[in-house]
């Protein structure tokens, strides 16, 4: 079972515009089902409309540090409803779990084996059925994103199944669609860059505009939450599971972009999630695998990662992940911060003043699991101040120990009603309550557009970053070098992209009007490789070369100096990480794009052909390879043409 949330590379139009959906008797179909009558969809959710006849606003006391206001009438109705839960019923709403397969009743046979083997249960209806959880959160490996229509299906036939249970809830549906190398909705949907990309643009108004065209999209599929912004600050070159998806080193710069994405995705009725409290920027361990400590003392944290949690919460943030990793300057008990009370509650919603909901990064990941056991770390997260439990690796392991934990007295009832009501507030927010289905219709109108498709080009045209030029290599010209190679690493390509990389970008350089040749030589090319790349620049014009982690031994290194040595200019591409510059001193023309799908490597082809001048900075600096106390480019380096 892969890992959840962070990703192992780890937002639309208001509520008010939510619209009528596939007709639920037919809502778990895999195809474009019928758009309903209304009477159809309130008949689905008459159990809900009954408590909740005029709907549920969200419940926004605190967010700010302010002091608690009284329930609203519409507050009253959801205690009404917690209070006719089933003490099993509640435990499930705290739970977001995955499920395999396409449609929510009939997946494909693997995928019920999937199912079988990890959960217990053969499809999604059954697993709202025995468990009752409250989100499922969708992947791309678990193949519940194929395409628009089948996700939205997808989500009708988990709405449809959950509602026509006894007392039954909608459900809220999250995913990991950070953009850049973490997105689970692929193409045809629209995908931006990510978040380091956006960091070198440096636009407030294009993070903004990210968040309310994907949000936009998403809510269109029928998901309410997306697991993004990443709040962390990158302070960390080594840092292997944050670094591109983070906006940058520099705090104040984060904490800007953070909030303008949050208001996007949140201004078109998706839950924004700024993640992973309290910081997981300054990292050289992977918490997928195993257990980072974070020796930032109590100032440093205030000053380097606090600012973008506290500007999400000014922003009105609905969701907040932890991080499981340990900080001993904010608890000293060894915990990871999942699980730690003096963190969650006592940081984070008594000093900051944060009441929306907390939920787990995913709790399958090694950091979570080092020193307790997978029965005790759902609880110990609910006893420190969470309220949704993300993709435990056992749901019924999980689920029966917080149902001992209350029965034994460990838990309180009334504490678990705390964290549904955060939920039902979350759910009835973003009008689950009054519509919870997705529209045909809206899926043609709202996803993939060619107005989204341009706006994610014209951001990306605003973040590659030009880091060196000499003798004016760039902009190439389709005169004086018509032959093109394109060579380099091929990374498998994130989610929903066409790749792979050198392809991409040779298509892209083909339809500027060049002759483009790609030739993949991997991360790590042979000898054989390299000289077979040497053979095919002797017959370019010119040559690109896309770089992915070059280090001081890597094998790329080498190909490019022998590509340097045929006498053809060279532009050498990041892919990834903009570090790759320090390791490449003597290539005369470098850009960085911050990730390697589409959107970022035609942006990169526009730049080389000189058809958009390159207009990104970097947003982190970048150490000598030599000497990592010296910096080698600063943050805000970049030049034009």
């Amino acid at each position: 079972m892969p890992d959840s949330s962070t990703g192992s590379t780890g937002n639309t139009e208001s509520a008010q515009t939510a619209e009528n959906t596939v007709d639920p008797v037919n809502a778990g179909s895999t195809g474009s089902a019928a758009r309903p009558s209304r009477r159809a969809v309130l008949a689905a959710t008459t159990a809900v409309t009954t408590v909740l006849a005029a709907g549920a606003t969200a419940h926004a006391a605190g967010t700010s540090g302010a002091p608690s206001v009284p329930a609203s009438p519409d507050d009253r109705k959801l205690r009404a409803l917690v209070s006719r839960m089933t003490l099993e019923e509640k435990v499930g709403q705290l739970f977001v779990m995955r499920v395999y397969g396409h449609s929510a009743t009939e997946p494909d046979q693997a995928d019920i084996d999937a199912n079988l083997k990890e959960i217990g249960v053969r499809t999604a209806a059954e697993l709202l059925e025995k468990y009752r959880v409250g989100g499922i959160i969708y992947f791309t490996w678990a193949h519940n994103t194929r395409d628009p229509h089948q996700i939205a299906s997808l989500s009708n036939g988990i709405q449809k199944a959950s509602l026509g249970l006894p007392r039954g809830l909608p459900v809220l549906i999250s995913t990991d669609q950070e953009h850049g190398i973490v997105a689970r909705v692929g193409a045809p949907a629209t995908l931006f860059p990510g978040a380091m990309a956006v960091g070198a643009g440096g636009s407030r108004s294009d993070a903004r505009d990210l968040g309310r065209i994907a949000g936009r999209e998403l809510r269109a599929l029928g998901i309410r939450q997306d697991y993004a912004p990443v709040a962390d600050v990158n302070v960390n070159p080594a840092n292997p599971v944050i670094g591109v998806r983070s906006f940058g080193s520099e705090p104040q710069a984060v904490a800007r972009l953070v909030a303008a994405e949050v208001a996007g995705f949140q201004r078109s009725g998706v839950a924004a999630t700024a993640k992973h409290f309290p910081g997981h920027g300054d990292t050289a361990v992977d918490s997928h695998t195993g257990f980072p400590v974070i020796t930032h003392s109590r100032e440093q944290w205030e000053r380097l990662d606090a600012p973008p949690f506290r500007a999400a919460i000014a922003a009105g943030i609905d969701s907040i992940m932890t991080a499981h990793l340990m900080v001993p300057a904010l608890d000293d008990s060894d915990d990871p911060a999942t699980l730690s009370r003096p963190i969650l509650t006592g940081i984070l919603r008594e000093e900051l003043g944060y009441d929306g909901v907390v939920v787990t990064d995913s709790l399958g990941m090694e950091g979570v699991r080092t020193k307790y056991g997978d029965d005790r770390v759902p609880v110990l997260a609910l006893k420190a101040g969470v309220d949704q439990l993300l993709n435990p690796p056992s749901l019924d392991v999980a689920w029966n120990a917080v149902l001992k934990a209350v029965r034994d007295g460990e838990l309180t009832e009334a504490r678990l009603d705390e964290s549904i009501l955060r939920v039902l507030r979350l759910k009835a927010k973003l009008g689950l309550f009054k519509d919870p289905y997705a529209s045909p219709d809206g899926v043609d109108r709202r996803v993939g557009t060619r107005a989204h498709r341009a706006a994610a080009d014209r951001i990306a045209e605003r973040t590659t970053t030009l880091l060196v030029n000499e003798d004016r290599v760039l902009p190439l010209s389709r005169r004086r070098q018509p032959k093109l190679l394109v060579v380099g690493a091929d990374p498998a390509s994130p989610s929903g992209t066409t790749g792979p990389p050198t392809g991409v970008l040779a298509g892209a350089l083909n339809e500027l009007g060049f002759t483009a040749t790609a030739l993949s030589t991997g991360t790590a090319p042979s000898a054989a490789t390299i000289d077979r790349a040497v053979a095919a620049a002797r017959e370019a014009d010119a040559v690109v070369v896309g770089t992915y982690n070059v280090t001081a031994s890597s094998s790329q290194r080498t190909l490019v100096e022998r590509l340097l040595a045929t006498g053809r200019p060279v532009v050498a591409v990041a892919i990834r990480n903009p570090y790759d510059v320090a390791h490449l001193p003597a290539v005369p023309a470098f850009l960085a794009t911050y990730s390697w799908t589409d959107v970022e490597l035609r942006a990169a082809a526009r730049v080389i052909a000189g058809r958009v001048e390159p207009r990104g900075t970097l947003p982190v600096p970048v150490q000598r390879a030599d000497d990592p106390a010296a910096v080698l480019y600063p943050v805000g380096h970049g030049l034009g043409y």
